[in-house]
């Protein structure tokens, strides 16, 4: 087992902003569009999962993005914004995550 820990409250400049996105997406292009666009922000967890630690401004423009990625007949995203303290319990085989930033150019 292994356990990673984050902490999303006010920083000096900005607000940080965790948020897990699970999705399933029917039509294999716009599953593949969606998950580079997902790889943007933050990092793949699982095949359907991404997590990622981000400004609230680019949460914000996450969030207006998804639904121009998806069909909404077909396809079904959730986004969990999980605020405060945290912490994600690991079991079986995981990639070694590291906290970092990810800035989109």
């Amino acid at each position: 087992m292994e356990n990673y820990f984050w902490h999303t409250e006010e920083t000096i400049q900005e607000k940080k902003v965790y948020f897990l996105v699970i999705y399933d997406i029917v039509d294999n292009k716009r599953r593949v569009a969606f998950a580079k666009k997902m790889s943007g922000y933050g990092f793949r967890v699982q095949k359907s999962a991404f997590e990622a630690l981000i400004s609230e401004r680019l949460y914000k423009k996450l969030l207006q993005e998804i639904p121009k990625l998806i069909c909404s007949q077909e396809d079904s995203v959730r986004v969990y914004r999980i605020t405060g303290n945290g912490e994600v319990s690991l079991f079986g085989v995981n990639e070694l995550i590291k906290n970092e930033e990810v800035i989109i150019i």
